[in-house]
């Protein structure tokens, strides 16, 4: 049986993504926030709950990924930790620079080191073009990337970082 590790399982995309992974048969672990376990927090997956390993983490400190990585052994791992509130993004861009940057760099690091074979999946957004499109007015992974809000210009260094 597959298993899968979802960073922000808790979000919508998370939560969508939990559903079809457990259909397909994989076992599924998810990283919440540390202090993230309130009924709230993880309204969206509740219905999965009991099916789901669930730990907590912080996405910009290493260490705690590191061992998450090693408890869990997943063979797969989807990065859909971010600032979900474009709001959010404005009021705390220290914090969405951290999340979208530094987390994405800390799990890459901590896979290098702990899992090297497993596969990352990192979650993007077509904020990263920004205004920018081709010719024929569709954005594609060639389009020029023209982020016009921080959360997007740090997305851009996710991929980026992915690839080295």
């Amino acid at each position: 049986m597959k298993k899968a590790l979802i960073t922000g399982i808790s979000g919508q995309d998370g939560s969508y993504l939990t559903e079809l992974l457990l259909e397909k048969g994989y076992q599924v672990a998810g990283i919440v926030r540390c202090g993230s376990r309130d009924e709230a927090d993880l309204q969206r997956i509740s219905q999965n709950i009991e099916q789901i390993q669930l730990f907590e983490a912080d996405i910009t400190d290493l260490p705690s990924l590191t061992k998450v990585l090693e408890e869990a052994r997943p063979d797969e791992i989807y990065n859909l930790a971010s600032q979900s509130h474009v709001s959010r993004s404005f009021d705390e861009p220290f914090l969405t620079v951290q999340t979208a940057g530094i987390g994405a760099l800390n799990l890459f690091e901590a896979v290098r080191v702990t899992l090297p074979t497993a596969r990352v999946y990192q979650a993007s957004s077509s904020e990263m073009y920004g205004n920018s499109v081709d010719a024929d007015g569709f954005q594609r992974e060639t389009t020029p990337m023209e982020p016009t809000m921080e959360a997007a210009s740090t997305t851009i260094s996710s991929p980026a970082t992915a690839s080295i």
